[in-house]
């Protein structure tokens, strides 16, 4: 069982990344934990994990835990064995085999003498028997470091496993593998994807934002179906606060307008009538006083609906406001814009690819480029592109432009300022206003236009690029996404799914997302051995 009771966490001379948050897991159950960007996810996940200790509040964990982190950076150093916690198991068992008896061993084995046993089918079953336990981390791919961490729930067969997107450089095939874990395995789990099709397998989505924790009893499909009537009741309340909002001033104009001729009628009844001059002056002074309070009476009705109306519109998804509307391509359906034949390419360890591939790309394609890590898919973009030769055969290019958007966005200048940035795209001349305009329609306020680009996350990232899409008044004639999804939240990955469902250049995906490339209609496939 997991139960968190509100725990508090915040970075030294920062505001708070969560306050009171209580979340309760029961055993043998199924979590997913979404919410957008930066609002702390894996933050929480690291407290369940017992990686950080939150800055108050009470964690109750009952059960072994198995952390599958997000980044792997500072394990680089560390060995296969010491990174799944087996070393000093795997040491103890060396020892008590060549005939060494101390007492301290056979605590530290516990009886699990089939600990090597286990780590050589865990690890041949994700496809790493040739790696060997004692090998560094910084050695592998960042595939294959998942796959050493999802190997290592087989070796040490925890109660409780915690998931941070674990399918982002995972193959296809390292995703079925994991979609079949997940799905019989029956420990407690708990993850953090944006994987659709592994968010589909949870029985509860626990949604993380600033108001804290909303729970929803079903898998992502259901989720998605709730947020959908929710949506719908929130665009209810909107038009319901709209008309009460303009009935409010309406009110309030007949108000005055009839107080104004009240106020008239009696100040001609009492020049006719004599009243002196101190009386007449008196009289005004209270009419005037009453109008004032007549209008403070409306104007801070008017202000309470414009305020709930305001609120009401910030918790709207930003998608419409978000889509790029892409011009249609300069190139007619159908043109060839490469011709690639009979190529390859080597390096220096003989052929990239069995046999020679052969490819032509017209306009108007759209095309999923998939094969296991390693096979080469990113080596091929960048042969497409002509940033690399072949070491064989020939690739003929016709004039087109193209805009390459890779999982780091590295097309974004990290040393330049937003404004600057969206700046490069702006070849129509349009004015500074409108181009402010749309980097405030892209979530980028007036207080981030001078922030350097390196300080953004991958989502923002993508709204940034976006933004700069939507200033360009040319469409490219080819789009190329390398893993665009990784790193993203959920609502970005609509934004961007969205978007790239408008274009009709053509779309060259690298992705294992097969939701992802269903939904921007990807026809074709090259699969790469």
């Amino acid at each position: 069982m997991i139960l968190l009771q509100n725990i508090s966490f915040g970075f030294p001379g920062g505001n708070l990344l969560f306050n009171h948050i209580n979340l309760t897991i029961q055993y043998h159950t199924k979590s997913a934990l979404v919410g957008s960007n930066g609002v702390g996810k894996s933050t929480l996940l690291k407290i369940i994990a017992g990686e950080i200790q939150p800055l108050n509040g009470n964690t109750n964990i009952q059960g072994n835990i198995f952390y599958v982190p997000q980044m792997f950076g500072n394990l680089n150093d560390l060995t296969i064995a010491e990174c799944l916690r087996i070393d000093q198991k795997l040491h103890a068992l060396q020892k008590i085999t060549n005939g060494e008896v101390d007492e301290i061993y056979f605590e530290t084995l516990n009886d699990d003498w089939d600990i090597e046993e286990r780590c050589q089918n865990a690890l041949e079953h994700w496809g790493l028997e040739n790696f060997e336990l004692t090998q560094k981390l910084e050695d592998l791919s960042g595939g294959q470091k998942t796959k050493v961490f999802l190997a290592g729930i087989q070796i040490n067969q925890p109660d409780i496993i915690v998931l941070d997107e674990p399918t982002n450089h995972l193959d296809r095939e390292g995703r079925k593998l994991l979609y079949d874990l997940i799905d019989k395995t029956d420990a407690t789990v708990v993850i953090v994807s944006h994987d659709r099709t592994l968010l589909n397998l949870v029985d509860t989505i626990f949604e993380l934002s600033n108001q804290g924790i909303a729970t929803y009893g079903g898998n992502y499909d259901f989720y998605a179906e709730q947020k959908e009537v929710e949506e719908e009741a929130l665009q209810n309340d909107i038009h319901s606060k709209e008309r009460a909002l303009k009935k409010a001033k309406e009110k309030e104009r007949e108000t005055l307008e009839r107080k104004q001729k009240l106020d008239a009628r009696g100040k001609g009844k009492q020049e006719k009538s004599g009243v002196a001059r101190i009386m007449m002056n008196t009289l005004r002074n209270n009419a005037e006083k009453n109008s004032s309070k007549l209008k403070s009476v409306h104007a801070e009705k008017i202000s309470g609906i414009s305020g709930d109306l305001r609120d009401l519109r910030s918790s709207l998804k930003n998608f419409e406001q978000m889509k790029v509307n892409f011009n249609d391509s300069n190139l007619h359906s159908g043109k060839v814009l490469i011709t690639a034949e009979d190529f390859n390419f080597s390096y220096g360890k003989g052929k990239l690819w069995k046999e020679n591939l052969n490819l032509e790309i017209s306009s108007g394609d759209r095309i999923s480029i998939k094969g296991g890590n390693g096979s080469g898919k990113t080596t091929l973009i960048k042969l497409l592109l002509g940033s690399l030769q072949p070491s064989e055969g020939r690739i003929k290019k016709a004039d087109f432009n193209s805009i390459y958007i890779d999982q780091e966005y590295s097309l974004i200048d990290n040393d330049s300022t937003l404004y600057d940035f969206v700046q490069t795209f702006n070849d129509s001349a349009m004015q500074e206003s409108e181009v402010k305009t749309l980097l405030s329609r892209f979530l980028f306020w007036k207080d981030t236009w001078d922030k350097k680009c390196g300080m953004l996350s991958g989502g923002e990232r993508l709204r940034l690029l976006l933004c700069g899409l939507s200033i360009s008044n040319k469409a490219p004639d080819m789009i190329i996404l390398d893993e665009p999804t990784n790193n993203l939240d959920l609502q970005n990955v609509e934004i961007l799914t969205h978007s790239i469902k408008d274009y009709h250049g053509t779309l060259l995906v690298i992705s294992h997302d097969e939701v992802f490339l269903g939904e921007i209609g990807t026809g074709q496939e090259l699969i790469l051995n």
